[in-house]
């Protein structure tokens, strides 16, 4: 699962940094590099919006990042 959890927390800093460059220059890094609403840049948006549903599951579920149960006894 720690391959999965960075793969996921990568694409989340990539997609944070993306909308930090769209809030504050108006510039959407993705869709310049794949085109506007092009299919890549479709699948990166998917892909970012996939992985903050993946980290959000440990989150509610009460887990660290290793899976373990985060409530101590």
């Amino acid at each position: 699962m720690r391959f999965i959890n960075k793969i996921t927390l990568l694409l989340l800093i990539v997609g944070g940094l993306n909308w930090g460059l769209v809030g504050l220059f108006g510039f959407d890094l993705v869709a310049a590099l794949f085109g506007e609403m092009s299919v890549l840049s479709r699948i990166v948006y998917t892909l970012v919006g996939i992985s903050a549903l993946v980290q959000l599951l440990p989150l509610f579920a009460g887990q660290d990042e290793n899976g373990r149960s985060a409530a101590r006894s």
